[in-house]
């Protein structure tokens, strides 16, 4: 079970041959590991996607998260699935996936890292750190203050979840939210964006 990683890609896109563009460009630059978020559609889209992502990533070092739909990560034998707060009960996904696999969990506050912490999720997703056109029903932005006073929080009572940061998040935030205690961060739209993503991975990863 790799959580190593400490930057993880969000995939985008409004169709499957968005998505596959974007996931496929992020991982040609040097991206290795991919949260599959396709919302919106059917399962059986979902499942092509991640049959298509699967089939791409074979060749490459590349940790593969399918948002939601656990079913989908198992039929594709992913590496595991991230669940937002309002997503299937953590050990119910469990028993579909397998305790082999990783389980990441959404959190907006303190008390649901501490619920992810209790359910026994592998990482948690807390967010987000500022406002983002990329989720429908945005949690209330925690900024730099929030996320420092959470990340102090969690030493005081010795919690060691990995914690990602996610929500908006751009290439100056970075250092300040590793200095503020986060295990890694979770990148969207810089990524799907960004003219010169080999560029970009390689000043991430020096970080």
């Amino acid at each position: 079970m790799n959580i190593e990683n400490k930057i993880q890609y969000i995939s985008q896109g409004n169709s499957i041959a968005e998505q596959v563009t974007n996931i496929k460009s992020a991982i040609d630059a040097g991206c290795n590991w991919v949260q599959l978020r396709y919302k919106n559609v059917k399962g059986t889209e979902v499942f092509h996607l991640a049959e298509l992502v699967k089939q791409y990533i074979e060749g490459y070092n590349c940790t593969l998260i399918i948002n939601d739909y656990p079913n989908v990560a198992k039929a594709v034998d992913a590496d595991g699935i991230h669940l937002g707060l309002d997503d299937m009960n953590v050990e119910q996904a469990r028993v579909i996936i397998g305790y082999d696999k990783i389980i990441g969990g959404t959190a907006n506050t303190l008390a649901n890292v501490l619920q992810r912490h209790k359910e026994q999720c592998d990482y948690v997703g807390l967010g987000p750190f500022r406002f983002t056109t990329t989720k429908e029903k945005l949690s209330p932005i925690l900024g730099l203050e929030g996320f420092i006073t959470i990340m102090q929080q969690l030493k005081e009572l010795n919690i060691t979840l990995p914690v990602y940061a996610i929500g908006g998040i751009q290439q100056q935030d970075i250092a300040l939210l590793l200095e503020a205690g986060v295990h890694g961060v979770a990148l969207s739209g810089l990524v799907t964006t960004h003219p010169h993503k080999k560029e970009l991975f390689n000043q991430l990863y020096a970080l």
